[in-house]
């Protein structure tokens, strides 16, 4: 026989009550009286056998176990809240959309497969995608234009919510006839810095990202200069210099040995792919599913 379900009723109680300080204050902020508040958290500490407050003139504590009790019941609320919002949006007579901007590389590899499961979990749901890059789209969630983007650059404003989704790996590439191609050794940061490399443009979640790791260099100006992940293949395939692209952009290249990758000494370069909003702290809606799906959520 399967275990009871736990009371989500109490367990907001109690949460409240850990946020709040008392069992009044909690009780107040979940809209419960206060006599009924007391007895139900009573009735959950001996279910769970054991003290989940300790009570004194000033409020109530939670003890050891309250506090993981606390935890856990937050991420069950959650759960709770999005299984809610799936069923009403799922029941409801229009369709859902949401307009979002997603930077290149996130735009060209792996929005169409979260866009594909999110179809799978709520096929009445539209997306509008606005393909820019990191800044660009940093600055349209800030203006309110976008409600939700994905980026690849490592620095946000402060003022934005951000969950990383995903770590990113920046590769040295080279097409077959470069003098690198049969290097046995890694390249190191400083001879990066020191050649002519092709890049994307300022603003560009994977520039800032290449920037950042060639801080402490001095860095010669690029070979190139160019506006889309696509357009620095072409021209590195053409032999006008190396580039540091993400290994999510091209991942077909090296397989087919169009490109070549060139290891870089120490940890290599990495980014975090983030989705960032503005506003309330939690997501709700199609936006949440979508930030759950692209976290690898269940």
């Amino acid at each position: 026989m399967a275990e009871a379900w736990p009371n989500l009723q109490v367990l907001d109680l109690f949460v409240a009550v850990v946020d709040e300080g008392s069992v009044g204050a909690g009780a107040r902020k979940v809209g419960m009286a206060q006599p009924n508040a007391s007895r139900a958290i009573a009735e959950l500490e001996a279910e769970v056998k054991t003290p989940l407050l300790e009570r004194s003139p000033r409020g109530s504590a939670p003890t050891a176990t309250g506090l993981l009790l606390a935890d856990s019941a937050r991420e069950l609320l959650e759960a709770a809240r999005r299984f809610t919002e799936v069923v009403h949006t799922r029941g409801g007579s229009e369709p859902l959309e949401l307009r979002l901007g997603a930077s290149n590389t996130i735009a060209e590899t792996l929005l169409p497969v979260w866009l594909a499961e999110l179809k799978r979990r709520l096929p009445e749901a539209r997306v509008d995608v606005q393909v820019q890059n990191s800044a660009q789209v940093i600055q349209e969630v800030q203006q309110g234009t976008l409600p939700l983007g994905f980026v690849e650059t490592p620095n946000l404003p402060a003022q934005l919510n951000a969950q990383v989704v995903r770590e990113d790996e920046l590769v040295v590439v080279v097409p077959p006839t470069h003098e690198w191609a049969n290097r046995s050794g890694r390249i190191s940061l400083q001879e990066l810095a020191e050649t002519p490399l092709v890049v994307r443009e300022p603003g560009s979640g994977t520039r800032k990202a290449l920037q950042e790791a060639l801080s402490g260099c001095d860095v010669v100006e690029p070979a190139q200069v160019l506006g889309s992940n696509a357009a620095v293949r072409v021209a590195v395939e053409a032999g006008a210099g190396p580039a540091v692209l993400s290994e999510l952009a091209v991942r077909n290249q090296l397989a087919s040995g169009e490109l070549l990758r060139v290891p870089v000494e120490g940890e290599g370069i990495t980014r975090p792919l983030t989705a960032i909003w503005s506003g309330p702290r939690r997501l709700t809606g199609v936006a949440a599913e979508l930030v759950a799906v692209a976290a690898g959520e269940l």
